[in-house]
């Protein structure tokens, strides 16, 4: 396992710890800056929309994201780990 991969188990341990909604939210604003918390989570709600059967053009329109945003979530969901269907 690389150094890299230890450190992302460790920041997934970190994550799944913290039970207050509130504190995650703080933890999240300390590590990321203001653009990777908003390209976060427009990739999670481009992911909950397109799992729930929204075009990939609706949510692009709703989101104010380009179709190739989407499609890298539409990819994802098909072909990734399943992280995001186990998750949500």
């Amino acid at each position: 396992m690389s150094m890299n991969q230890k450190y992302i188990k460790e920041l997934a341990a970190i994550l799944v710890s913290i039970k207050d909604v509130s504190i995650g939210e703080a933890f999240l604003h300390n590590i990321l800056t203001p653009a990777e918390l908003d390209e976060i989570s427009k990739r999670l709600q481009i992911v909950k929309l397109l799992l729930k059967g929204v075009s990939q053009r609706d949510v692009a329109k709703k989101l104010g994201v380009s179709m190739g945003t989407v499609s890298r979530g539409s990819r994802e969901l098909k072909y990734g780990e399943n992280g995001f269907r186990k998750i949500l």
